[in-house]
């Protein structure tokens, strides 16, 4: 997911956004615990997606005290 689509969310379309990603991270997590996981990148891929999401939230919250 790039960028410009994360920021291209409403505040709650984001937070429904960061709530998928983090359970699909879980899901990918227990797959990966249980020996099923066949693609260890998406693992990589699905961090960086909710870390850029989670970036986007807290600009979003600094820029709303300013």
């Amino acid at each position: 997911m790039d960028i410009k689509d994360i920021r291209a969310l409403s505040g709650e379309e984001l937070n429904e956004k960061i709530y998928e990603l983090k359970s699909q991270l879980f899901e990918l997590r227990r797959r990966k615990a249980v020996g099923n996981l066949e693609h260890g990148e998406q693992i990589k891929v699905l961090r960086k997606d909710l870390a850029k999401a989670e970036t986007v939230k807290r600009e979003r919250e600094l820029h709303a005290d300013k």
